[in-house]
């Protein structure tokens, strides 16, 4: 959102407590986040692929060419950027980047930025921040990273990447004792079949009825989705990416906002360890 300006939130406590999800008794937080393990096996998550966090600039700049492939090529989003067919913003230089490759070709096919808490401090504020009020975060903040840029390549999409990136990304978390994510889910305004932001306001519809963060943690868009002058009614189901998160104990935090650069509708979500499903908490970090 190039038109908002970048807030910058204190770190304040709010006071709040969740009835339904509990603030963790405070723990000292960690000055920064230790540099991640050069590479995470893929595990179960299939054959032929492997995972690490971005080392050197090199590693960086596969991810952002993967990123506007996607972003740009497939989705039509209008970046501004300092080199031509690299996705690349002011956050860049502030995150962890996990990287899937190929094995066979080294080639990147999946990728996920990370900001941790450290790295919000200073950059300060997070992407959500620009695009929502995030105020009523402010209690998660110490131990919240911020998930974004997601992408896997068109030839990739069965399943077995994005397990993997998951896997790296609940032992990043594990390691170093962070227990919530968020994160914006994005909605295409073509979606479906289904043109000028109906799909999103009928995915909105359906989740806000079954998939609400407690009140406590509800967030506002900045530039919201006109969502009450479009049709909510379309029997639409929400993307493959949005619908992982559910199934992993997401939860959507509020109405979505316009991404005008990407022409997407972005919906706030939180997803918290001590939420993961047991057979997923089993898959990924082996308890």
């Amino acid at each position: 959102m190039k038109e908002l300006p970048t807030p910058t939130f204190p770190f304040s406590q709010l006071g709040l407590r969740a009835a339904l999800w509990p603030v963790p008794h405070p723990v000292q937080a960690p000055s920064a986040i230790p540099v991640p393990p050069a590479s995470t096996p893929a595990g179960d998550a299939g054959s032929g692929i492997s995972v690490s966090w971005a080392r050197h600039q090199d590693d960086v700049r596969a991810a952002q060419r993967l990123r506007y492939e996607v972003f740009a090529g497939e989705m039509g989003a209008r970046l501004t950027t300092p080199l031509d067919g690299h996705d690349i913003d002011l956050f860049d230089d502030f995150c962890e980047h996990l990287l899937v490759r190929e094995e066979s070709t080294q080639r990147v096919i999946g990728t996920y930025r990370v900001l941790t808490p450290a790295q919000a401090r200073r950059v300060g504020s997070t992407y959500s921040d620009t695009e929502f009020d995030l105020t009523r975060l402010r209690d998660l903040r110490e131990r919240m990273v911020e998930l974004g840029r997601s992408c896997v390549h068109v030839d990739h999409r069965q399943g077995g990447v994005i397990l993997a990136l998951w896997g790296a990304l609940a032992g990043f978390m594990n390691r170093n004792k962070l227990d919530t994510m968020i994160g914006c889910a994005s909605i295409p305004m073509w979606h479906n079949g289904v043109t000028s932001g109906d799909a999103a306001a009928s995915i909105w519809r359906q989740l806000s009825a079954t998939h609400m963060a407690p009140i406590q943690y509800h967030v506002q868009p900045r530039l919201p989705l006109p969502v009450h002058r479009l049709d909510g009614e379309l029997a639409v189901e929400p993307p493959a990416l949005i619908k992982g998160y559910l199934r992993l104990g997401a939860k959507v935090l509020g109405p979505p906002a316009w991404d005008p650069d990407f022409n997407t509708a972005d919906l706030p979500m939180l997803m918290r360890i001590d939420d993961l499903p047991a057979r997923y908490r089993k898959h990924f970090l082996g308890n």
